[in-house]
């Protein structure tokens, strides 16, 4: 079994009534070079677990590849990655969403849920996650990591991976839903995609224009919601539909 380099332990000084010592567990940052046809293409900060899927995610997120068949190979050593691509011209294309999904907002409810019911974020209050669905909130991938970004690529590159038709799915994060965000769901094709928390004004603007239904501040009842120092717990359900709101079903 592979060893787990999610957690490390460090030592700190607990400061309350007493000052004393103490050991914990926090999660594990590492830079991953990714080098392409031999040539350095990115370091990543990433959380050390489904690289592969990462990677795939990653090369689909920047237009390097079109699917997980443009990759040759992936070596992992260490903290590189050596990646071979097959020799295709590039094709460019603008994201456009074709797909007739709809799903109902209780999937919605049940796919932000089960993205926050990560153990490493219990114990480490340090992870995001981000998650892929089929209809009735079936979980198709779930992924952790410390950026937000990096999540939802190891979510993408294992349905890549896996050849999953995106045009059935929703997904789901904990992070904020920045342009660069929705502009990976674009071009993934995945119809709809939810968060927990905020949605910024370009994010709209490409999901509007890409046709993509973009959901924030999905809140269940009894949900955490950290506002500055403040934890609150949400006493009602709800959420806001930005985009599209023609895919949700009430």
């Amino acid at each position: 079994m592979a060893k787990d380099r999610s957690l490390e332990w460090v030592e700190y000084t607990r400061v309350n009534a007493r000052v004393t010592k103490a050991k914990e567990r926090v999660v594990t940052e590492l830079g991953l070079s990714i080098i392409v046809n031999g040539r350095h293409f990115a370091t990543a900060m990433i959380t050390p677990m489904m690289e592969k899927e990462f990677i795939v995610g990653h090369l689909f997120g920047q237009g390097i590849i079109e699917n997980a068949a443009d990759i040759k190979s992936i070596k992992l050593k260490e903290n590189t990655a050596e990646v071979t691509l097959l020799k295709k011209d590039k094709a460019e294309r603008s994201p456009e969403i074709h797909s007739d999904f709809r799903v109902s907002r209780e999937d919605i409810f049940g796919g932000v849920n089960a993205i926050l019911k990560s153990k490493i974020y219990a114990e480490t209050e340090a992870i995001h996650s981000a998650g892929l669905f089929k209809r009735g909130a079936e979980p198709l991938c779930i992924a952790e990591d410390v950026g937000r970004h990096n999540a939802l690529d190891k979510v993408i590159g294992y349905a890549l991976i896996n050849r999953v038709d995106f045009r059935d799915t929703f997904a789901a994060s904990t992070g904020r839903m920045v342009s660069e965000m929705v502009s990976k769901v674009c071009r993934a094709n995945i119809p709809v995609v939810a968060t927990k928390t905020a949605v910024t004004g370009l994010a709209v603007d490409i999901g509007q224009r890409c046709g993509l239904t973009i959901i924030g501040f999905v809140r269940d009842i009894g949900m955490k919601i950290a506002k500055d120092s403040d934890i609150s717990i949400a006493t009602e359900r709800g959420m806001k539909i930005y985009t599209n709101p023609q895919r949700i079903l009430y």
